[in-house]
């Protein structure tokens, strides 16, 4: 899905019509919005209230030719030009007035609180949701989508042409834009990098409303420094990425670990491997993990079990990893076959296992039958969701967190004395060249290049008092600094303004945004900073609305907010579970 075969008309407020009608003619066209029948399991004879409205969806079609797909459209042509157009009339005049302004995208996959909110200067990109080309030759392949298409309808739009993203965030509601505007490192990240690295050309409105192309060849410095900057340097309207051939499934080994030692030397070896395409791990607790290694393939080999995580009565991924080392004689690996789409997908459900803290806080029994029962409510659209309107994002120490390998075991020594949370999650990162917005280190190779860091994801409860809750952030903070790590900017950050710019270039920062007029919009720190004195007295007002910070009701609060988003309905329109599951 990246490098287009055309031309992009640079800075132009046309630019959009001009060159999807060019792409009309040599790609193909993707509906993100048709119609798509909801799926249901036979199997199950009862579901919960919620999820009993299902229906039954045809098969996953298999790939067909590029030169049979249908031909760009020309009201997406006019409704993109359109949009775009509207953001950039928008823009121009908060610029005119020197008025601050933010941008509004529908939803979240950010743990910050929400800025927008009662805000009347903000410029809505809700709208720009499609997947607007498939084009290209051989390995050539791109894909041209509008910054808030999510992943699964991505997945979806690509896997129908035999195709894949070479970095798909594991979230099916994370954006396209939110990729490339934020920090996303996932499984495949150790030999592509962050997600920006897979994007070849973005359509972006300047702070002063006119509508430019980037790449690596037109305003390059603002192509890779707005990757990371979450959305402080202009609105994107359009992403270019790189695509690849997508195999049937990813066989997928769980090789166990007695420590984050081992884990660690074993993460190293496995990246090395060129036959690997994906690496991550889970540690259970101090003494016991695994390291997942997964190849694509098209062909089984006789006996290999297909495990899938999408269904409700399917196990989450999570458990089902530590089931099948705890089982696994001698501590061998063992070895099965995920269909592709429910590997890029495999922790949507549980939300990797934070969706085990909603059965603690609710004091509900957590077991097979419960987890299916909710299973509506355990998907990450509907957990984000209920996770904003219920406060508990101000009490919960969601981070995920970037070292190199060299201290990486010294940082979970500090965690599990400081936090005890377990499981952490373990994924290499491949990192990006310096000046950027997303965690780095200086170490490097003996041949110059730079070392890989290592992701480290913690996500469990914080302590209930709000000063102790910031106190363990800020000390979390001071020992990443300390062994030369950095964490993800789409969490709660405490640093003070100079803490903050001491890990980043600042002066390359502002020099940018000011050469290209976005001094408008909020800076990256005024986005990620948190206001301690304010979340204090939202966590523990009295007023009108206390019961809503008060248990339980604040967790009955947060999910009558997410039944109402209908945030569910998009777990139930996906059609990425089929694919693979011909003659399975």
């Amino acid at each position: 899905m990246k490098q287009l075969c055309i031309g992009f008309a640079a800075c132009r407020p046309r630019w959009s019509l001009h060159l999807l009608r060019v792409v009309s003619k040599e790609g193909g066209w993707i509906e993100a919005s048709r119609s798509a029948k909801f799926s249901s399991y036979a199997s199950l004879k009862r579901r919960s209230s919620v999820t009993s409205r299902l229906t039954s969806t045809p098969p996953f079609p298999s790939a067909r030719a590029f030169s049979t797909s249908p031909p760009l459209r020309d009201d997406a042509l006019a409704a993109h030009t359109q949009a775009v157009a509207k953001i950039a009339s928008d823009v121009r005049s908060y610029y005119t007035r020197g008025q601050k302004w933010r941008i509004f995208h529908g939803s979240t996959n950010s743990t910050r609180d929400l800025k927008t909110k009662g805000k009347t200067n903000f410029v809505d990109t809700s709208s720009l949701n499609r997947v607007l080309s498939i084009h290209g030759e051989g390995k050539g392949m791109k894909c041209l989508v509008e910054p808030n298409v999510p992943m699964d309808r991505l997945v979806e739009a690509t896997l129908k042409e035999g195709l894949v993203p070479k970095v798909v965030m594991e979230f099916p509601g994370i954006t396209v834009g939110g990729g490339y505007s934020g920090t996303s490192g996932e499984s495949s990240s150790f030999r592509h990098g962050f997600f920006d690295r897979t994007v070849e050309k973005v359509e972006m409105v300047m702070g002063d409303g006119e509508v430019c192309t980037l790449s690596e060849n037109k305003k390059g410095d603002l192509f890779r420094g707005a990757a990371g900057a979450v959305g402080t340097f202009g609105v994107t309207t359009a992403v270019e990425l790189q695509l690849q051939k997508a195999r049937r499934f990813v066989k997928t080994t769980y090789w166990p670990v007695k420590g984050m030692g081992e884990a660690v030397e074993m993460l190293k070896e496995a990246t090395r491997e060129a036959e690997v395409d994906y690496v991550d791990g889970i540690m259970f607790s101090p003494t016991s993990g695994a390291i997942i290694t997964g190849r694509l393939t098209d062909e089984l080999n006789e006996g290999i079990n297909v495990q899938r995580f999408s269904g409700a009565w399917d196990p989450w991924f999570y458990l089902h990893v530590q089931d099948s080392i705890a089982s696994s004689p001698n501590n061998t690996p063992k070895t099965e076959a995920i269909p592709l789409a429910e590997y890029l997908f495999r922790y949507d459900r549980g939300g990797f296992w934070v969706g085990a803290s909603a059965f603690k806080y609710f004091n509900f029994p957590f077991n097979r039958f419960t987890r299916w029962f909710l299973d509506d409510f355990l998907h990450t659209r509907m957990m984000y969701t209920a996770l904003h309107a219920s406060g508990q994002s101000k009490k919960y120490i969601v981070q995920d967190l970037a070292l190199p390998y060299s201290t990486a075991e010294k940082f979970v020594e500090y965690t599990d004395k400081e936090f005890g949370i377990y499981p952490l999650w373990l994924c290499p990162l491949k990192q990006s060249p310096s000046p950027t917005m997303h965690p780095h280190s200086a170490e490097t190779n003996p041949d110059g290049s730079l070392k890989d860091m290592l992701n480290i994801g913690l996500w469990g409860d914080g302590p209930s008092n709000h000063d102790e809750f910031v106190n363990k952030n800020r000390g979390l903070e001071n020992k990443l600094r300390e062994l030369g790590g950095m964490k993800w900017l789409y969490a709660h950050t405490y640093y003070s303004e100079d803490e903050f710019w001491a890990q980043f270039d600042r002066e390359w920062y502002e020099g940018l945004r000011k050469k290209y007029k976005v001094e408008t919009l909020p800076s990256v720190y005024e986005k990620v900073r948190v206001d301690v004195e304010a979340e204090k007295r939202d966590v523990e007002s009295a007023g009108g609305g206390w019961w809503k910070r008060r248990w339980p009701w604040a967790g009955f609060y947060g999910i009558k907010k997410a039944i109402e988003s209908r945030s569910y309905v998009e777990a139930r329109r996906s059609v990425w579970k089929e694919f693979g599951r011909e003659g399975k």
